[in-house]
């Protein structure tokens, strides 16, 4: 094959993969004009004369947009516009119009349409415009992959009697609007139940904003929630958004709400209530269209009947509740959980992939995870790290997670507050027992962790290790 020869089939494969445009008019001439300047960019285009046979064509598929006019005969462009935002949403649609039609193709652009090119056209007009409505649509297909990869990202791992009920109960609430309250321990997984609840929802474009009461001082919850404005207090140099505001139109997460106190949880109720809050030293009320998901590992019937917790607040946040049970009583559960954390241990922290023995697993199994899910992970994140065999077994496991403090080799990491506590302390212990094998060679130790020499005397210091 010729050089010559390669270059056409190249021109071809290239040709064939272009975008695919398709030009509805009824005017002839209109339609040969488009796809004469469409194809001398590097376009391809498929031409119709009305909107059926624009529907024919999209049925078809292998259509990257529509460049549609406005009047036709027979259903004209606004009705055809309706219809394929409704069937074909991915494709973008950018109308074309008469001088006397502005008015009508500024309503198709109300109505879903991407641009509209006025006639006579202007080429490069005409191109920017379909450039940027590919562009816009390629953005929408990668946010939607993202939006699929998060979704499964917050699946719910699973299929015991216990998980199942949680599963149908958040399929249930996920498309409605009710306020859903969510109870369990702590590390069962209740934030990923609200996420979930959000993934699945209509608001799912939209915001999931989490906040943690508990982390939040009392004296300033009020401007978390609802945001202040500058000069409302010492230190407000600026006005904040709170995090109703960033959340409009999707999910607001409470977690911990059983500690948020009595004066926050009255304004709380009334922003429920009227759905409008307003801003710290603010005057100007502000709308909201907020989901509002509470959580918490405390009865807040108890809370209520101590005081401590408003009975209509109560009853405002418990209309669909979901109870998630603790990883004991759903031991069918670990493997799957188990194993699923270990990809995504190994994956993370770019080790090579290990794999749980079936007596590993059945240890697993017979724990009482008083840390639950969260426990779980940190287990086997802590297996998948220290353990050099392509396996993890029942001794490995019961190395990592062992309760003795200092004694034993992991000591009581899992009362550690955050994650990246927990991976110091196992750096920590790894440095440590690597330094033992080779009887405090720092050399050796240096070669076999793969570390340079001078990394791991700073390790030392750092850890007081000797």
């Amino acid at each position: 094959m010729t050089l010559a020869d390669r270059v056409r089939g190249l021109a071809t494969i290239l040709a064939m993969t272009a975008p695919r445009i398709l030009i509805v008019d009824d005017q002839a001439a209109i339609r040969e004009e488009l796809s004469y300047a469409l194809s001398h960019d590097g376009y391809r285009t498929i031409e119709a004369m009305n909107a059926e046979a624009a529907f024919e064509a999209l049925t078809k598929g292998d259509v990257a947009m529509v460049l549609l006019d406005i009047k036709m005969p027979g259903i004209d462009g606004l009705q055809a516009l309706e219809r394929i935002r409704k069937e074909w949403p991915k494709v973008p649609v950018v109308m074309i119009s008469g001088h006397g039609d502005i008015e009508t193709a500024v309503v198709a652009v109300k109505k879903g349409a991407y641009d509209f090119l006025p006639k006579p056209f202007d080429a490069d007009r005409v191109l920017v415009s379909i450039k940027n409505a590919l562009k816009l649509a390629d953005l929408s297909t990668e946010n939607e992959t993202l939006r699929q990869e998060l979704a499964r990202d917050s699946r719910i791992l699973g299929n015991s009697s216990a998980i199942a009920s949680v599963k149908s109960t958040i399929a249930r609430a996920a498309p409605t609007d009710a306020a859903v309250l969510i109870t369990g321990e702590n590390g069962t997984g209740k934030e990923l139940v609200a996420r979930q609840l959000h993934a699945l929802s209509r608001r799912n474009r939209a915001p999931f904003v989490a906040i943690n009461c508990a982390a939040i001082p009392e004296d300033l919850i009020e401007s978390e929630l609802f945001g202040h404005e500058k000069g409302a207090f010492t230190g407000a140099v600026a006005s904040r958004t709170g995090h109703f505001e960033a959340a409009d139109c999707g999910t607001l997460f409470l977690d911990e709400i059983g500690e948020l106190a009595r004066d926050a949880q009255a304004k709380l109720l009334r922003a429920l209530q009227e759905r409008v809050i307003t801003r710290v030293g603010g005057t100007r009320p502000i709308a909201i269209d907020v989901r509002v998901v509470a959580a918490t590992n405390q009865d807040l019937q108890t809370l209520v009947k101590e005081g401590r917790f408003r009975e209509d607040l109560y009853y405002r946040l418990h209309v669909i509740p979901i109870h998630v049970p603790p990883l004991r009583e759903r031991a069918e559960d670990v493997d799957e959980i188990a194993q699923a954390f270990l990809v995504e241990a190994c994956k993370k922290n770019q080790v090579p992939q290990r794999k749980l023995t079936p007596e590993g697993l059945a240890w697993l199994r017979v724990q009482p995870w008083p840390g639950n899910v969260r426990q779980l992970r940190n287990v086997v994140e802590a297996a998948a790290i220290l353990t050099e065999a392509k396996v993890i077994d029942v001794s490995d496991l019961r190395t990592v997670a062992s309760s003795e403090p200092r004694q034993g080799a992991a000591g009581d990491w899992f009362q550690l507050e955050t994650i990246e506590e927990f991976k110091a302390a196992i750096e920590k212990e790894f440095i440590r027992r690597k330094l033992a094998e080779n009887h405090g060679n720092i050399k050796r130790t240096s070669e076999r962790i793969q570390i340079q020499r001078s990394n791991l005397y700073k390790k030392l210091d750092r850890y007081g290790l000797k």
